[in-house]
């Protein structure tokens, strides 16, 4: 399958549709589970639905990666989706940095574009800790440089750049971090990214995180 998808890659030159019958076997499969979580009411039951489904395109994906020119392929756009539901952000950011390479649409059922569904996703993650730690902090900032001079609405950019600045003071939906302590470099990283969130869009909600960084770099006192 790795190969056959290379070869319709190879195949197909950038903007046009992919096809062939390894394509048509891949979209049948992929029609099928989609079936298969339409029927599932819970939200988390339809991701660990997906965990289970997504090794089932993984040669597919690795051939169209290997081969692609930009042609428009629905099994690999929906099956990058999935990637990112599910929290598996290293092989869903290695599809999309080919998606947004190539310009490939997102399926119809998507009402974004692949930047702002990065954005939002990869942001949205690690505001609901869902995405914590060093881990956070490597994906925002390689979404944030993937995206840096793409289209968005400032709501969602904005938000990313809130998630970044909580990320690096450590902050969570159930930890709060003691400001005081906070490296000062940390600090004014994290300052940074909050006062670009609230220029972006003043509702965002870091007014008062703002106010106690502001009091953490004017103590000027601990590890710089």
């Amino acid at each position: 399958m790795r190969v056959l998808a290379e070869q319709a890659a190879l195949a197909t030159p950038n903007g046009g549709q992919v096809e062939g019958s390894a394509y048509e076997l891949m979209l049948a499969q992929l029609y099928e589970h989609r079936r298969t979580l339409k029927g599932i009411q819970s939200v988390e039951r339809k991701i660990e639905a997906k965990r289970s489904m997504v090794g089932d395109f993984d040669a597919w994906i690795d051939g169209a990666l290997a081969g692609g020119q930009g042609g428009q392929d629905l099994v690999l756009t929906s099956v990058m989706v999935w990637h990112l539901d599910i929290g598996n952000w290293e092989r869903g950011l290695q599809i999309a940095e080919y998606v947004l390479q190539h310009g490939l649409a997102l399926p119809d059922q998507y009402n974004r574009d692949i930047a702002t569904l990065l954005i939002d996703e990869s942001s949205t993650a690690a505001l609901a800790g869902q995405l914590v730690g060093p881990d956070a902090l490597v994906v925002l900032a390689r979404v944030d440089q993937m995206t840096a001079e793409r289209d968005a609405p400032d709501q969602a950019r904005a938000k990313l750049h809130k998630a970044i600045g909580y990320a690096l003071m450590g902050k969570t939906p159930t930890t709060e971090p003691d400001i005081t302590t906070l490296d000062l470099a940390m600090a004014r990283r994290a300052m940074d990214q909050l006062q670009r969130a609230h220029q972006l869009f003043g509702q965002v909600g870091v007014k008062k995180d703002m106010e106690r960084l502001e009091r953490r770099l004017k103590a000027g006192t601990g590890p710089d």
